[in-house]
């Protein structure tokens, strides 16, 4: 009787890889290999996940995007719900278990890592994604 594996729940994560931070972040988190297979989307490539997103309207310039299944998470909820899917492999996920579990200290955090990143961003010269097309919304 031949063993099939059945094939692989994939977890989405849309992030903008231009920053150092942010991937550096995203190339470390693990989630359980029970729950699935983390796929990493870059934010600043077109693409049907990038096209939902900005069909609701979220500004992928705001907030990194979790997809489990037909769920999306956005900004503060994608990295709690990270954290929650995590790995408890390596200091790194453990300590991101620790701080992100909670959803209000997620809540709380998550701006604070926002303005950071947009602080790196602009000193790096980077331009915004601007997937929702605003006017004068091309600098950080």
């Amino acid at each position: 009787m031949p063993t099939d594996t059945p094939p692989t729940r994939k977890i989405w994560l849309l992030y903008d890889t231009a920053c150092p931070a942010c991937d550096y972040y995203c190339n470390l988190v693990r989630i359980r290999e029970s729950v699935g297979e983390l796929v990493l989307v870059d934010a600043r490539e077109p693409g049907p996940l990038l096209d939902e997103v900005t069909a609701l309207g979220l500004d992928i310039d705001q907030g990194m995007v979790l997809k489990v299944d037909e769920q999306l998470y956005y900004g503060a909820d994608a990295i709690h719900a990270l954290a929650l899917l995590g790995s408890d492999s390596g200091f790194f996920n453990r300590i991101n278990y620790q701080v992100f579990r909670s959803a209000r200290l997620a809540r709380v955090l998550y701006p604070v890592l926002r303005a950071c990143r947009n602080l790196l961003l602009k000193v790096l010269r980077k331009t915004r994604i601007n997937n929702l097309d605003l006017d004068n919304n091309d600098r950080f």
